[in-house]
């Protein structure tokens, strides 16, 4: 069965995955490149450092973000959302950001891009210390779909 998901489904399966793809464009060029994020309900935030993602961003704010939860072929949600990126640069917003991004739950095993600083596992409250660039992307519409099935329709048995 293929359906679509709710508002709620939606909602859901963003805040709990942690990767997820940005899709942006400029000129002549379309990037998709994935990223650790955290959903506040509202908006993507994420962090990260100079490169061809920030550089396309900020050339063309307008931008796609895909997230899905891959059981089998058979069984996966998917969420796409299109949104606006702005880079935050406001201290207070900053600060916000990147709470949410340290408070994430994260697999013990991950990538030093997700630790957001050398006190990792351990959350310091003084976010100074955290170097990069912090951007969030305001979402302004979403649409997911699901397949649920025990077996492929060409397979018997």
């Amino acid at each position: 069965m293929i359906g679509q998901l709710t508002e709620m489904q939606m909602d859901a399966l963003l805040h709990k995955e942690i990767v997820g793809r940005i899709g942006c464009h400029t000129k002549d060029m379309v990037y998709v490149v994935p990223i650790s994020y955290v959903y506040d309900g509202e908006c993507i935030y994420g962090h990260t450092f100079e490169g061809l993602k920030i550089r396309t961003m900020r050339e063309n704010p307008h931008v796609c973000f895909e997230v899905d939860d891959l059981h089998d072929m058979a069984n996966w949600q998917s969420v796409i959302a299109w949104g606006v990126f702005k880079e935050i640069v406001n201290e207070e917003e900053r600060n916000y950001a990147l709470h949410l991004l340290l408070k994430r739950p994260l697999p013990f095993v991950s990538s030093v891009t997700t630790h957001l600083g050398a006190s990792w596992p351990f959350v310091s409250e003084d976010t100074d210390v955290i170097d990069g660039i912090v951007f969030k992307i305001m979402i302004s519409k979403k649409t997911g779909k699901f397949e649920s099935s025990s077996s492929s329709p060409l397979m018997n048995g």
